[in-house]
């Protein structure tokens, strides 16, 4: 084995094709990354100029959190191609906390509080990745593909279910147009054409729409051409016990869906992860989600539908979705180009979803052929754990009367199959016996 073959995330691409690398990997999270700031401004009465400074605020923080995650620094970030971005899994509780007497000021120091904490335990939580084995790492894989397609099919239909054309022929139409051009492209593109079908995809589709009346592009330059990130806006953050608290638990879920996302893309990169590297992953995300209240912006996690992009194009370069963390940045600070990608149709992001979400099921699919299913109860263990992780899915209010904490548990369909592949796979592969089947290979 040559020791000085150059990892796949340190391959290095010309400058233009990183760049345009890059802004498929924003246009891919895009939509997932300015819906948490508008839920939770909503839910704190903020005004719509105020709902603005939080999205752009959630871009630039994105941006900076996805550098750190990419690039690193010493003992932190996992340096692998992973975008970072403004995590779903904390809104109901922090839209709760939010619509408290204590407001947004409250949310900052639970925030702060909670991923505090979990900076402290990112070390020890790290010693999870000895009970992710390809049965477990392909199980969870497939759920987040899975759990995403019902993101791409609201895009599809148009994004806003209030909408008169919500679920229209018109949007789904455009949705699968966009779709067969990226199957198109795909196809007949040759070089870095082909590497970029997404992008082209939907810069063509967003150009149909257009011309059909779908797309609006006449408030790209009403507002701010540019803007600095503002800090503590919204005032001093105030530490309630029980705010944060609420938010401990959520921190818990955030570690696992990381865990899951860091040992996901090493799997699709092809490249070690081990206790050392997921360690430096959590404590970038941890890092990053207790600053973030400064700017303005709420806990991060790696951004699953990104991972499907590395997996389509087979681009794996970290460096690639460190130019996407440059262009949040940029999309922070110049918020004419936020609202230039913000007019981009939804059903345009929706036909390009369909594709990339399912690529990442597809790869836990890979993954899990690499299972044996002989005299054991690996095919158990795969079916009750993808049933757990799709029933939040296809049943979203399936654990509303439960109590709080297990709906935070598992009411992310991710960590409900990262929690019971785990746990039957402890139970039914005991550690000690796989360890030594590990050795005598």
């Amino acid at each position: 084995m040559n020791e000085n073959r150059v990892r796949p995330e340190d391959v290095r691409y010309p400058l233009g094709k990183t760049f345009a690398w890059g802004m498929q990997h924003v246009l891919t999270m895009y939509g997932g990354i300015i819906a948490p700031p508008l839920i939770i401004g909503s839910a704190a009465g903020l005004s719509a100029t105020d709902i603005g400074l939080l999205i752009t605020a959630a871009l630039f923080v994105s941006g900076v959190a996805t550098l750190l995650q990419s690039l690193g620094l010493p003992g932190f970030g996992a340096r692998l191609p992973l975008v970072q971005g403004v995590s779903f899994a904390s809104v109901s509780t922090l839209v709760g906390i939010a619509s408290g007497s204590g407001g947004l000021p409250v949310v900052a120091g639970a925030i702060i509080g909670s991923a505090l904490f979990g900076l402290l335990i990112a070390p020890f939580f790290a010693h999870v990745i000895r009970f992710f084995p390809p049965l477990v790492t392909g199980t969870v894989i497939t759920v987040i593909g899975l759990s995403l397609m019902p993101v791409a099919a609201r895009w599809a239909m148009g994004g806003n279910a209030k909408a008169p054309d919500w679920g229209s022929p018109q949007n789904i139409g455009l949705a699968a147009l966009t779709l067969a051009l990226v199957l198109l492209l795909s196809k007949v593109a040759r070089g870095g054409l082909k590497r970029l079908a997404v992008l082209v995809a939907m810069a063509l589709g967003t150009l149909l729409a257009a011309a059909v009346g779908k797309a609006d592009f006449s408030r790209v330059m009403s507002g701010d051409l540019f803007a600095l990130p503002g800090v503590l806006s919204f005032g001093l953050p105030q530490f309630d016990l029980a705010a944060i608290l609420s938010m401990v638990l959520i921190v818990l879920v955030l570690l696992t869906e990381t865990t899951a996302g860091l040992v996901a893309i090493g799997e699709i990169v092809g490249t070690p992860v081990d206790e050392k590297r997921i360690a430096r992953g959590l404590r970038a995300d941890m890092l990053t989600s207790a600053l973030s209240p400064l700017f303005n912006s709420f806990p991060q996690s790696a951004f699953a539908q990104n991972i499907g992009l590395v997996a389509m194009i087979g681009i794996k370069s970290r460096f690639v979705v460190a130019a996407g963390g440059v262009i949040l940045i940029l999309l922070g600070l110049l918020p004419v180009l936020g609202r230039v990608i913000a007019a981009i149709p939804m059903p345009v992001l929706g036909g390009a979803g369909v594709v990339l979400f399912g690529t990442v099921a597809a790869s836990g699919i890979r993954t899990l052929a690499k299972v044996d299913y002989k005299d054991n109860m690996n095919l158990v263990i795969v079916a009750t754990a993808i049933a757990f992780g799709t029933i939040p899915v296809v049943m979203p209010g399936f654990y509303d009367r439960f109590p709080g904490w297990v709906q935070t548990l598992l009411h992310s369909g991710i960590s409900a199959a990262c929690l019971v592949s785990v746990l039957l796979n402890a139970l039914f592969n005991p550690l000690p016996k796989r360890l030594a089947v590990a050795d005598r290979g």
